[in-house]
This record gives C-alpha cells, sequence and structure tokens, in this order.
C-alpha cells in the first residue's frame, strides 16, 4: 500500500481521534489532526511530530469546514482517507458519568436542547464535513471514509432484549449514533459505484473523555479497528459495520 497517503481525521486532539492520527503517522500517512481548538491541536501535532499537521474545524461550523478543505486541497490537491471521528455524548458537561447521563436522557424526560446538541455534532457534522470532503475525496488515491459509531446506536441489538447495552438506549447519544449510522448507510449507496470505500466502526467501550473515562478499555484497545479499517487497501472492503477484531455489528 502507498505510503503517500493524505489523510484528516476530526476532534483529533485527544483520545481515540489522536491515537489513530500517532498510529497512522507511524504508518507513513500524512496526517491533518483537525481540532476545534487551533492551539489543543498544535499541541497534539507537536506530541506526535513529523507527519502530524493541525488543522482547525469544527464540524458544527460550515465555515470552519470549507476553511478546512480549502487548505487541504491548496497544500495537496487532494484527500484519500476522511476518518469522521469527531462526536459528544452529552451537552451535560465534562464531569457526568455515562449512568447520570442515561438518567436524564429517558425520552420522556431528555432536554431537546441536549438532544439537538448532541446530532448537531454526531449526525449533522458527519454530513457537513462529508459534504465539504467528497471533491477532494474523488480526486484521492484509492479513497476511504471511516465513520467511528457505537455499536450502543445498532438497532437490531438494542431490540434485543438480551442485549447488555439496551438500557442504556436513549435519544441523546445512542439515537444519535442510530441516525448516523443511517447516514452512513446513504453515504454508502451514493458511493457503492465508485472507487471511495465507506466503513462503519466501532471502537467499543474506551476510557475516554466522551465517557468521562468509565470505559473499560485502554485508547491503544479502542483506536485497533479504526486503524485497521483506515489502512485497508484498495482491495479491502466497503460496507461494512464492524469492531475489533473484524466482528459484524447489526444494523
Amino acid at each position: 500500500m502507498a505510503t503517500d497517503r493524505i489523510a484528516l481525521v476530526t476532534g483529533a486532539n485527544q483520545g481515540v481521534g489522536k491515537q489513530v492520527v500517532k498510529e497512522l503517522v507511524a504508518n507513513g500517512v500524512t496526517v491533518f489532526l483537525g481540532s476545534r481548538d487551533l492551539a489543543r491541536g498544535q499541541a497534539a501535532a507537536s506530541e506526535i511530530g513529523d507527519g502530524a499537521i493541525a488543522i482547525q474545524i469544527d464540524v458544527t461550523d460550515g465555515d470552519s469546514i470549507a476553511a478546512a478543505a480549502a487548505r487541504i486541497d491548496e497544500q495537496f490537491g487532494r484527500l484519500d482517507l476522511l476518518v469522521n471521528n469527531a462526536g459528544i455524548s452529552s451537552a451535560g458537561g465534562p464531569d457526568r458519568t455515562p449512568e447520570e447521563s442515561v438518567g436524564s436522557a429517558k425520552l420522556s424526560t431528555a432536554s431537546l436542547d441536549e438532544i439537538r446538541a448532541v446530532w448537531e455534532v454526531n449526525v449533522f457534522g458527519v454530513v457537513a464535513v462529508y459534504q465539504a470532503m467528497l471533491p477532494l475525496l474523488k480526486k484521492g488515491v484509492d479513497a476511504r471514509i471511516v465513520n467511528v459509531s457505537s455499536g450502543v446506536g445498532s438497532l437490531a441489538s438494542n431490540a434485543d432484549p438480551s442485549f447488555a447495552f439496551r438500557s442504556f438506549y436513549g435519544p441523546v447519544y445512542p439515537a444519535s449514533k442510530a441516525a448516523e449510522n443511517a447516514m452512513v448507510l446513504a453515504m454508502m449507496i451514493e458511493l457503492e459505484s465508485t472507487d471511495i470505500k465507506v466503513n462503519l466502526v466501532s471502537p467499543g467501550y474506551t476510557s475516554t473523555a466522551l465517557n468521562n473515562f468509565a470505559g473499560t478499555e485502554s485508547i491503544e484497545e479502542g483506536s485497533r479497528e479504526v486503524v485497521r479499517v483506515a489502512l485497508l487497501g484498495p482491495d479491502g472492503p466497503t460496507g461494512t459495520f464492524t469492531r475489533w477484531e473484524n466482528s459484524t455489528i447489526p444494523w
């Protein structure tokens, strides 16, 4: 596989996104490390070293997304890999535990403002970045889009009473991931007649700021499947929804 690939990873100044950038760079990929706060992105890129390029991108801000696309176009004229990683679990602040988030996110009591805030990042942000970066991906080499989702967004799994995380399902984070999956399916269908590959990946229950570090898997463990899929060559599959290692998740 060529080692001169150009990638963009959103939400990459910390957590899984940062680890994905680190591992892609180690595999010879030049990566734009996307961050809402440019200073934090620059600090993360500096820590990773050569091959990581900080870029300001807020997936809820159209002007920010357009500016990022323009910079990538100006610098390289193409994009070979897009990792849609940016996401939030709630709008309730960084100290809320997953249990507290679930408790405040029942459909009958959930704040519509919080639903909108989370969906703005997890659903509409993915669509906005896709729309802006698609022209660059069309000029890319063996282009691939990897969308970081979650198994808790699987409608098939949540419809099964034996699913371990069924009680966590609600309209804020889990439903936003179900909606993201739906958007990615539309992405897959739109691009199935092209050479651009599209994949969905769940990093698992990873210990990150997303869940106030309550996750049971390390950053390295949570990043494995994202990196594996991101590094699939031109003969690698498209249209998949997997967790480590290459285990299929039902829609």
